[in-house]
């Protein structure tokens, strides 16, 4: 069952985030990049096959019952989508929406309003969260980090923590000030570096960094 009906007052209009030293507004692959990033595995399969069957009707608010995200997902247990769910709706990604002539109801629908991956960075920033995955925020002298850290999706098989440790690489951290900053030992972010040096396909951080700031033109925007 799907709503055409729009919300009043949920939606936020796209703000300006600052990706490094320049401020300029996220391209959509920059703000999914960033959006993909705060998720959770289970959350981002939920989140995007939520955004996908909204395109596909033309709507923005759905119904969503558990077996249906199930089978748009693959994913197997009740409780699994019930926890990414409740954390996408914890993370600004979609909300709950009351249906008119169910107040009191045992079992309400789980109508649902899916927001853009914009709309989803523009609700964050309204209440003070940070765009950037937790150890990214504000890097100096990086005027690319949308680029790097849409690599960094692409790449598709990083875990978070080595996503993290990529883009602190991508902002010129040494191992040590990288584990200061994670909250983790040294020897955990070069354990996280060999990792991620065999999914980037690269033998040093250097040929990492380059591969992060890299177009899809093949240039390279490193510093």
């Amino acid at each position: 069952m799907l709503f055409g009906k729009q919300p009043t007052s949920t939606a936020v209009a796209p703000a300006t985030y600052s990706f490094g030293e320049n401020s300029e507004h996220p391209t959509a692959e920059q703000a999914m990049a960033l959006v993909a990033l705060s998720h959770t595995v289970i959350e981002h399969q939920l989140y995007s096959a939520m955004l996908t069957e909204i395109s596909l009707v033309g709507t923005r608010v759905a119904s969503f019952t558990t077996r249906r995200l199930m089978t748009l997902t693959g994913i197997a247990g009740y409780s699994t989508v019930r926890r990414g769910v409740t954390g996408l709706v914890n993370k600004l990604s979609i909300e709950r929406q009351k249906v008119a002539g169910h107040n009191g109801s045992t079992h309400p629908p789980l109508v649902y309003l899916v927001f853009s991956p914009e709309e989803i960075l523009a609700r964050r920033h309204s209440v003070g969260l940070s765009a950037y995955p937790k150890g990214v925020e504000g890097g100096p002298g990086i005027t690319s980090m949308g680029r790097a850290v849409s690599r960094v999706v692409e790449v598709g098989r990083l875990s978070r923590r080595e996503a993290q440790v990529a883009l602190c690489c991508a902002q010129g951290l040494t191992n040590a000030e990288i584990g200061t900053r994670l909250q983790v030992s040294e020897q955990t972010v070069k354990f996280h570096l060999r990792n991620i040096f065999v999914k980037f396909r690269v033998k040093r951080r250097a040929e990492l960094v380059s591969r992060l700031f890299r177009d899809g033109s093949g240039t390279d925007f490193s510093l």
